[in-house]
């Protein structure tokens, strides 16, 4: 059984900065592709960032360019998402996933490439 655990999300003002941490078994850590999703309240999940297997590939959403940043320290087999210049759309549960379709070294937007998932934490910017 695979499992992410998320962390680091909470109650922040518009313009301030959170870093959210996946942490997963390094068996898998070492060897997947991993990415962010995100789900406002009431609307469908979303594509926020993917990053290859050794970090040699990133991709994110336009939404966040250059106000995001993914990274992963395979040392600690954790992904870290740190996001800057928060905006109050940017509110919703964040998820992380891990790819175990396709090629799953590689990076990837597509929500189906990806097979397991943490349990998501909220984000919150107030305006």
């Amino acid at each position: 059984q695979v499992q992410l655990v998320e962390s680091g999300g909470g109650l922040v003002q518009a313009g301030g900065s959170l870093r959210l941490s996946c942490t997963t078994s390094g068996r898998i850590f070492s060897s997947y592709a991993m990415g962010w999703f995100r789900q406002p309240l009431g609307k469908e999940r979303e594509f926020v960032a993917t990053i290859s297997w050794n970090a040699g590939s990133t991709n994110y959403a336009d939404s966040v360019k250059g106000r995001f940043t993914i990274s992963r320290d395979h040392a600690k087999s954790t992904m870290y998402l740190q996001m800057n210049s928060l905006k109050p759309e940017d509110t919703a549960v964040y998820y992380c996933a891990v790819r175990g379709r396709g090629s799953f070294y590689d990076a990837s937007d597509d929500d189906g490439d990806y097979t397991y998932w943490g349990q998501g934490t909220q984000v919150t910017v107030s305006s």
